[in-house]
């Protein structure tokens, strides 16, 4: 019974906990950490990335990175309340970027280089930071701390029934397995297919060509050259959308989006 007590009482807060409704897509997302508890991990996160990683120096590199994302920085407004924008450019080969609660947002010049324009620019930073603004980082956390309390009932469960510490431990192997391919990768699939939509949508509103989010994912797919030859386990174990997948849905975003562009260029 204490250890049942143990387990259930986290389990009761996480569902007690109200839920967060994404500001551009509209989904409900459970999440039990609060807005301060994500901005503080993430300052926390990005002074680590500026120990370990080289910031550049380049004036080019970091005038144009500022001034695409402080146009999305205003484009996203109040769906990210109390954000202290920065905006840092890493030296690094790494097609990357990444951002972080609280306004923290990272680019690696590996990325500037595959990223020609700033239209391609502002949609990989908008779905950086439509990740923070979905509280992707949060919803994670709390469903692996529901995953973790509903697996430990089981084994309890288990333990008393059975007693067998073999079957106990072949019990949680197959329960991480099947909660990580059943669940959380599809999930993390969905999220990134979510932080898409939200990333041209923002681009849109900030007056950058929402279009350029196909292109840069077509030199992607050009440069890794990984959707001809993923099987299909790899497609299943990967936490990411396959790329003629993500460039497909992201076709079909479009008749949507050149609107909100079109409008956004027409103002002053």
């Amino acid at each position: 019974m204490k250890r049942f007590t143990l387990v259930f009482v986290p389990l009761a807060v996480a569902v007690i906990a109200g839920c967060y409704t994404n500001p551009v897509t509209g989904r409900k997302s459970l999440v039990t950490a609060t807005p301060e508890e994500e901005v503080k991990l993430g300052a926390q996160a990005f002074a680590d990335v500026t120990k370990d990683e080289k910031v550049s120096t380049d004036p080019a590199l970091n005038e144009r990175v500022r001034r695409v994302g402080q146009r999305i920085a205003r484009a996203v407004g109040n769906d990210l309340p109390g954000a202290q924008w920065e905006f840092t450019v890493f030296e690094s080969d790494q097609v990357n970027a990444f951002a972080l609660p609280g306004g923290k947002v990272g680019v690696y010049t590996g990325l500037l280089r595959l990223a020609a324009t700033d239209d391609e620019l502002a949609t990989v930073i908008g779905h950086e930071i439509g990740h923070v603004t979905a509280r992707h980082g949060a919803e994670r956390m709390t469903e692996a701390q529901i995953a973790g309390g509903l697996g430990e009932l089981g084994a309890s469960a288990l333990q008393t029934k059975i007693g067998d510490p073999k079957q106990l431990e072949l019990y949680k192997a197959a329960y991480g397995g099947l909660v990580t391919v059943g669940y959380t990768l599809p999930h993390s699939r969905a999220q990134e297919s979510e932080a898409d939509r939200m990333g041209v949508v923002y681009a849109a509103r900030a007056g950058y060509d929402p279009r350029a989010a196909i292109t840069f994912w077509e030199k992607m797919v050009a440069q890794q050259k990984s959707s001809a030859g993923q099987s299909i386990v790899a497609k299943l174990l990967s936490s990411h959308p396959a790329d003629e997948k993500r460039i497909t849905d992201l076709q079909a975003m479009m008749p949507e989006m050149v609107p909100i562009y079109n409008e956004a260029k027409l103002r002053p």
